[in-house]
This record gives structure tokens, sequence and C-alpha cells, in this order.
């Protein structure tokens, strides 16, 4: 198989830019990633972009990569548009990997942006629910919730404000996680605090201000047992990866010492499981695919960026990609194992919940961490040796789990 290396990769620091356009923090994670890759634009043999918003929140109902591309330079070479949900970063890192190994290109980018914050909130809370059959949307909804049956909130638990319908989703998959495995609130608490702690140290995170579990737990409700800082907030930003083969490399002159292998890419889609079959959950199944691609084990694996729209959902994706059995995140977290210097250190970015979700550049912004981990250039969140790392990253919903999911491996 045909060698791949991230040779340059870049994010805008995410969270509310007001003042700023769509284009413009495209062409910063853009100039930024062909900094560090050492090349030009002229050097790109196709492109990959990657926006869910363009369309409903700027109008941009078509072409939306050809119209950012074309106001920071891009033109002549093959582009293309990606929509996977949260996972279309991802997506277009995925796509970019199979482009190099079919030989189309010896250096591929892929880029994703998003302008989530604007006046009207409602509106942009409304993307959300295009994550899955619309056409079925009321029985969805009905399905997945009954999910958290037998577990009855608190009083003063639930919000009187509106949030996405998802919101109650994550939070019936929590419940069916405590239930099950008898996961706890200040279980799911100890997941939000690590990782709000952990984002005081990432320049490029939307929060940056440390919290204990008490004050996860003391925050303003969501909906039970989810609190405001378990849940990632809308985001701006953008994020750019430059992707290149062992003959890209040599024609740019990158750095190999910087180059980091893409060892496993894997996409995966939703199966029409029942919610009693976790052992068949999609990101379990990538991960599995990926492992084996890579030649790798969970057990070889130094540092994970995984999907947390919900504090539970790194929880839920820790069990996935083997780090513990199954029903065993919850308490694995409040022990520290996922904390920069525990057993296995996750989502030392801050995770979706602190550093932000632009969805169209999350995964790629994962990625990033992950490859500044590899480099050894993450500073005071750094995870010593860190030799191997893995990404999840998932996307909309069907049946009862993502309906796309991305997992890749990437090895110093």
């Amino acid at each position: 198989m045909t060698a791949v290396y991230i040779a340059g990769i870049a994010m805008t620091v995410f969270g509310r830019h007001l003042d700023r356009s769509l284009h413009d923090l495209a062409g910063e994670a853009l100039q930024g990633a062909l900094k560090d890759a050492g090349c030009a634009i002229a050097d790109i043999g196709a492109a990959y972009y990657s926006g869910m918003t363009n369309g409903a929140l700027q109008g941009q109902l078509a072409i939306p990569g050809q119209v950012v591309f074309g106001r920071i330079g891009i033109e002549g070479i093959p582009v293309y548009n990606v929509e996977n949900a949260c996972a279309s970063g991802s997506s277009a890192v995925n796509l970019a990997v199979q482009s190099l190994r079919a030989g189309t290109t010896d250096v591929a980018l892929a880029i994703g942006a998003e302008k989530m914050n604007i006046a009207d909130k409602a509106k942009a809370l409304a993307i959300f629910e295009g994550g899955w059959d619309v056409s079925r949307a009321e029985e969805n909804y009905a399905t997945l919730i009954r999910m958290g049956e037998g577990i009855t909130p608190p009083p003063g638990s639930e919000s009187e404000r509106p949030y996405s319908k998802f919101m109650a989703i994550y939070a019936a998959f929590c419940r069916w996680h405590m239930k099950t495995f008898g996961t706890t609130q200040r279980q799911i608490a100890a997941v939000s605090a690590k990782n709000h702690q952990h984002s005081a140290h990432n320049p490029y995170s939307q929060f940056r201000r440390p919290l204990t579990i008490d004050e996860v737990l003391s925050a303003p409700p969501i909906t039970y047992p989810l609190t405001l800082p378990m849940c990632a907030p809308l985001s701006d930003g953008a994020a750019a990866a430059v992707l290149c083969t062992d003959e890209g490399l040599r024609r740019i002159g990158a750095d190999r010492s910087r180059s980091i292998k893409v060892a496993a890419s894997v996409i995966r889609s939703f199966s029409n499981r029942r919610i009693d079959e976790p052992e068949k959950h999609v990101s379990r199944l990538a991960a599995l695919q990926a492992y084996d691609i890579a030649g790798l084990g969970p057990e070889d694996m130094d540092v994970a960026e995984v999907h947390d729209a919900s504090a539970m959902g790194e929880i839920i994706q820790s069990e996935n990609l083997g780090f513990v059995p199954l029903g065993g995140g919850g308490p694995a977290a409040e022990r520290g194992e996922f904390t920069l210097g525990g057993r296995m250190p996750i989502n030392v970015s801050g995770g979706l919940e602190s550093k932000g979700h632009p969805l169209g550049a999350t995964g790629i912004g994962q990625l990033y961490e992950l490859v500044t981990q590899l480099r050894g250039e993450a500073g005071a969140r750094q995870v010593e040796g860190a030799r191997h790392a893995i990404q999840e990253n998932g996307g909309g919903m069907q049946g009862v789990e993502e309906a796309a999911v991305a997992v890749h491996i990437l090895s110093r």
C-alpha cells in the first residue's frame, strides 16, 4: 500500500469569530498548512473542501469549496465538496488519502471551515436537525429518547432554554449507559472537567478556563445528566492538512522528520443494530478495521482524540476504541486514566467540549492535535514519547448510532 504522510497541518483558533469571514478563516488555515509543509499552492494536485453550514447559514447551496478556494487562491485543480455531517473534515482527509494511493496526485489538500455563530442562534442550532432522516424525524426522536427510559431526571436538572433535539438524544445515550453499566453523572462530569483542564494549555481552544468536577456539576443544566460544560459549543474556525506520498515529499522538499505517517484511514457507516448490541457499534468496527490495517492495537496507542460533542461521547468511544471494556469508560475517567499523565490520555486538546466544534473543521482539528503530539511540539499538554495516535470522529445519526464514523491512526 502506498505510504501517505501529513506533511503540513494548521488550524485557526476555534471560537466566535463574528468579525471574520469564512474565506478569511480558511485562508489562515491554508497558509499555515502550506508553510508547515514547506510548499506552495502550485504544488497541490487535488483539494477536498469540508463545510456543512455554507448552504444553510450563508446561502451557498452549491460549490462552496470552489467559492472559498477562489477567494484564497486555489483554482484550476480538481476540487471536491465533502459533507458527512460532523465527520466531514475527516472524510475529506480520507478522500485525499485515497487520491494519493490511487496515484492521481502526489500532493493533496484537505480543508474544513465553518461560520456557525450568526445573529439567529435558532437557525444555527437547526443545522443539527438535518443530521438524520428528516422524513422520519419524529419517529427517530421517539426511538432514541426511549433509550433513556427508566431514569427520572432530578428536579431542576432540565433547562427551560431551547437547545437542539440532539442534546436530548445525547442525554438518552447517557441514561442508557447509566442504567446498563452503572455509569454516574459524576463520572461524566470527570470527563468534562478533565477536558476543560486540558484546554487551558491549548492556545487554539475556544474555552481555556479550567473547571473542577464540582463546578461542572453545578453549572447550568441542559438535560439530565448533561450540564453546559459537558456539551460542545457553536464554533467558527478552519483547519487544513497537506498530505503527500513519498514522491510528493521529495518534490516539495518536506522535512521528513516532521512528516507523520497515516497508518490507517477508515470510514464506516451505520448498521441497524439494536441498542443492546454495543459490541457492534460502528465506531468499534471502524477501530478494529483501522488497527488491522495499521498492524497495531489499542495497547500501542499513546494518545487519542475522540468525538465528544457531549462528555458521554468520550466514555463511549474510549470503550469502542478498546482502551477499556464495555462499561469501563466512566470508572476509568474518574480514576484519571484518560488525563494527561494517565494511562491513556484522551482529548488533551480539550476535546470538542472545550476546543470547540466547527463541524467541517472538527476532524482536521483533531488530526492537528495528534500530529503536534507525535512531533513532540505540544508544549505543556505534550504526551511524553508519543509514537502512535488514534482519532475517532462521528457524524449524523442513523438507527441508534452515528451515520458516519472516521478513524485515523497516525504514526511517527
